[in-house]
């Protein structure tokens, strides 16, 4: 279990997280902006969807949400090439959608329907697509960091030229299993970029009273890794830190550490009340530094796009997530036969 399993009120002194926008912030060009916009805006309608769905009993176990977080998945996919692989934790419908898996397919495989990407049996946690390059949400905390070191060392044994985009929250950061993934990645200088979604409290606890190291792009110093602390709120500090990490791995230096300071405004999953923080904490960080809201008013007082066509934008993105959740909601469930499948591989003579 990650560090912060104990939900209960915030202990006294202890101070809410502050956020610090990067100075010299780069610039995003129109097309820029609205792709980001777009991606993030899909990634927020998907999420609110899928919490009404998991209200309304037609998701089942457990379900986290990425609402707030946006911009870290779809900056560091904005530094990308065709070919990188991504693989995460169990908050990772945003991944999914980042890499372009579809918006029915992954509705579905939470709703536990064979057109899901797992058929209907695996749900938010065990799902997968190959084609996008993406391994997985994975429920084991951290248990992904030695996977994606693994797709690491294939690039590095294949001499293919990809990267390994490895996520991470605060809670597994602190992980064992991450110092020896570490340890071997830069042994072999694997082409892996670390990236800690740091949205301040893991399951419950606030980071100041679960970790000695707050400062998560450090964690990798013992081992020679280098590191950078990112606003994770802005879509263009997180594409920009996110090119030089890839620059470095990709060019046969090693791993890289990027600490995304961001937020989740949901609790840790939909049964999470959220009781460790105050409203009031919730609220500035939303009315500050919303990451789709920033993109939002750059698009209208910088580049002169209209309020009429960003609601266009919008309306054509809840057409697709209201399609996607009508999908989901009336597609089969598995032929009972498939439980007999994806058990074993045969081996090939």
């Amino acid at each position: 279990m990650a560090a912060g399993s104990d939900v209960g009120t915030a202990a006294p002194g202890v101070d809410a997280p502050q956020h610090q926008p990067a100075p010299n912030i780069p610039q995003f060009t129109k097309d820029e902006d609205l792709h980001a916009y777009r991606e993030m805006l899909l990634i927020r309608r998907f999420e609110e969807k899928a919490g009404q769905l998991y209200g309304m009993g037609l998701i089942g176990g457990f379900c986290h949400l990425y609402i707030g977080q946006e911009a870290v998945v779809v900056g560091l996919q904005m530094a990308s090439t065709d070919g990188d692989q991504v693989i995460t934790g169990y908050r990772d419908h945003g991944h999914m959608l980042a890499t372009g898996m579809e918006a029915r397919g992954v509705m579905a495989e939470l709703t536990g329907r064979r057109g899901g990407y797992s058929r209907g049996k695996g749900g938010s946690m065990h799902m997968f697509s190959r084609e996008k390059q993406f391994f997985g949400g994975h429920g084991i905390v951290g248990a992904q960091v030695s996977l994606g070191t693994g797709l690491a060392f294939a690039d590095a044994y294949t001499k293919n030229g990809k990267v390994s985009f490895t996520y991470m929250g605060d809670g597994a950061a602190n992980q064992g299993q991450v110092y020896e993934s570490f340890n071997m990645a830069a042994l072999w200088k694997l082409p892996v970029v670390y990236v800690v979604e740091n949205n301040r409290y893991a399951m419950g606890t606030s980071v100041a009273r679960a970790s000695a190291q707050t400062d998560f792009s450090k964690r990798g110093l013992s081992f020679g890794i280098p590191g950078e602390q990112v606003d994770g709120m802005d879509v263009r500090t997180v594409r920009e830190a996110a090119e030089r990490a890839v620059e470095h791995a990709r060019s046969g230096q090693g791993p890289f550490i990027l600490e995304m300071q961001t937020y989740r405004y949901r609790g840790h999953s939909m049964s999470d009340p959220a009781k460790y923080r105050t409203k009031d904490e919730v609220s500035k960080m939303r009315d500050e530094h919303d990451p789709i809201e920033m993109v939002r008013k750059r698009l209208i007082e910088a580049h002169g796009v209209s309020e009429a066509d960003l609601k266009a934008t919008d309306a054509k993105i809840r057409e697709i997530v209201n399609d996607a959740a009508e999908f989901a909601t009336h597609d089969p469930e598995p032929d009972p036969k498939e439980l007999w499948t994806d058990i074993l591989l045969e081996a090939s003579a």
